[in-house]
């Protein structure tokens, strides 16, 4: 498999308004020097584990995103160094990754995850409780995160209307956000969503991060 090649052509068919998160996890450190050594810079992990090892053997200017399911308990280790995370589920997370940042004297930027998708295994806010923690207000009091936006999965399913709907919804809650609580905030500007299999239907819904792995590297090896 040419990583070179294949990321020539997903970068190929990305708008300029929009990012590729290579989704680099349970994919070994060799593929992902491979995507560096062609021009990629960020790259998607979902284990703190996994990702603190490559973190440690890497090149130091890749920007690593955290996309997975990230525990409380969890956010110490990846606090000194992670660019972006992207699965924010609850203020309590929040409020955990802002105390772990100010340690280290940074400013994380985050996304809150919006639950979009008929699975019950997605983890995420609804659009009502997303909008509840927000105008609670006490989000703004936390000094060292910046809400960059949102992100969301959609349903896996290969039903591309279902797809498109889920992906309008989360288009349409991001737009009513920034025209509402981030009004005044320009760094309120990342709609994640769009993976392997549907990331051409989230570009056309405005996606300004697409996480791709499989079409990448290669089918992952759990």
């Amino acid at each position: 498999m040419d990583i070179k090649a294949i990321l020539s052509e997903i970068k190929a068919e990305l708008p300029q308004t929009t990012q590729l998160v290579a989704v680099s996890k349970f994919h070994p450190a060799e593929a992902i020097k491979e995507a560096y050594d062609a021009g990629q810079r960020i790259f998607g992990e979902s284990k703190v584990q996994e990702l603190e090892e490559k973190h440690n053997i890497l090149p130091q200017d890749i920007e690593w995103h955290f996309i997975g399911h990230l525990q409380t308990n969890k956010v110490k280790y990846i606090a000194p160094y992670i660019s972006m995370i992207h699965a924010v589920d609850s203020y309590k997370l929040l409020a955990e990754i802002n105390k772990q940042a100010a340690k280290s004297d940074r400013v994380i930027p985050c996304l809150l995850e919006i639950h979009i998708a008929q699975e019950e295994t997605k983890f995420g806010f609804t659009p009502e409780e997303c909008t509840n923690m927000l105008e609670e207000g006490n989000w703004k009091d936390l000094k060292n995160i910046c809400i960059c936006g949102i992100m969301g999965m959609a349903t896996n399913t290969d039903d591309d209307s279902m797809i498109e709907a889920e992906f309008t919804k989360l288009a349409a809650y991001f737009n009513e956000l920034k025209s509402t609580v981030f009004k005044d905030t320009e760094t309120f500007k990342e709609l994640s969503m769009g993976m392997s299999d549907d990331y051409h239907l989230a570009i056309r819904h405005g996606s300004t991060l697409v996480r791709i792995g499989s079409k990448i590297f290669g089918i992952r090896n759990y």
